[in-house]
This record gives C-alpha cells, sequence and structure tokens, in this order.
C-alpha cells in the first residue's frame, strides 16, 4: 500500500478553475441580519414596513370591533336584567289588586296596594322629593309651570302649590316636582 502525500496529491491532475479557487482565500461572511436589511433596496423595506403597519391596524379594527359587540349584548342583557327585576318586584303588587277585586274590598285594598307598591318603589333606591306649599322654589327639584299672584306676601317666590310630586333614584332626580310659584 503506497502512502500518499501532499506531493503526490499536487500532481495528480486537478481541474485548474478548482486549484485557483484553492490558492485564494475564502471570504467568510460576518454580516450580521441587521447589516443585510440596510442593504436591502428601500422600497422592498418600506413595503415590509407598510404590510407589518397593516397588520398591526387589522389586527386592532378587529378587537375593536369585538369590543363594540361585547358591549352592545351586555348593555342588552343589563337592560332585560334592570326590567325583570322590577317586574319580579312588582308581581306581588298585581296579586294584591288581584285579591281586593275578588273581594269587593277596593277601598281597603287599593290603601294596602299602594303601600306595598311605595314600599318595593323605596327598596329599590326611589324616593320622593319632600316638597310642600310655602317651601322656597328650588330649580335643582322643581319646575315651575304656573305664576300666581301670591296669596300673602310671605309666599312672593316661593311654592304655592304642589302639582305633581317629585322623585329621585339615589342622588338623581328622575322627576323634577310640578308646582305652582307665588309672584
Amino acid at each position: 500500500m503506497k502512502k500518499e502525500t501532499n506531493e503526490d496529491l499536487q500532481s495528480e491532475e486537478i481541474p485548474t478553475e478548482i486549484a485557483e479557487n484553492m490558492e485564494q482565500p475564502v471570504e467568510i461572511s460576518t454580516e450580521t441580519a441587521l447589516e443585510k436589511e440596510t442593504q436591502k433596496d428601500p422600497l422592498i423595506i418600506l413595503q415590509e414596513q407598510l404590510n407589518e403597519a397593516r397588520n398591526k391596524y387589522l389586527y386592532l379594527f378587529a378587537d375593536f370591533e369585538n369590543y363594540k359587540r361585547n358591549a352592545a349584548r351586555e348593555r342588552i342583557e343589563m337592560r332585560d336584567t334592570a326590567g325583570r327585576d322590577i317586574l319580579s318586584a312588582m308581581i306581588p303588587v298585581l296579586d294584591d289588586f288581584d285579591r281586593a277585586a275578588k273581594n269587593n274590598a277596593l277601598e281597603e285594598g287599593t290603601k294596602l296596594i299602594y303601600h306595598k307598591f311605595v314600599q318595593v318603589m323605596n327598596s329599590r333606591g326611589l324616593r320622593s322629593l319632600e316638597i310642600k306649599a310655602g317651601d322656597n322654589f328650588n330649580i335643582d327639584q322643581q319646575e315651575a309651570i304656573v305664576k300666581i299672584p301670591a296669596p300673602s306676601d310671605d309666599l312672593k317666590g316661593k311654592v304655592v302649590d304642589v302639582i305633581e310630586q317629585g322623585y329621585q333614584l339615589g342622588e338623581r332626580v328622575i322627576r323634577f316636582a310640578k308646582v305652582v310659584i307665588g309672584e
């Protein structure tokens, strides 16, 4: 067996093209991805940025549409639930009306039903505005529907009569009291 030496390898015929490449130093690329990207055509870079921005926009738009749909569904559910609670609380009052009509005790039954109805409304947070003749006119709780000559000097600019009672739910007035003002 013959041992090949370096000289033997060189003596064999190597195609000239390969031999020339072997003598030249090999270039090893040390470019980073960022350097390669900066060498790209600016138009390609802008196109990639545009596509990225478009994708972000589409994701945000889809998220917003989902939010709107969920919010609308929650509003509908809340409205239905709020109405259901009030109606459930009013069923006993309806039952009392039925009993009063069957027993021909309308006067007495009506009083009982009225008190029960007021109780239900108060339990839900509804309060009547305590306004009586002689009180000062308060624009935050009252609505003047008529001005009449004051029966006495001490009623000028004050409430002479309450036409319709006002109500508030929590701290918010939901119906202003309709009053007559002395002039």
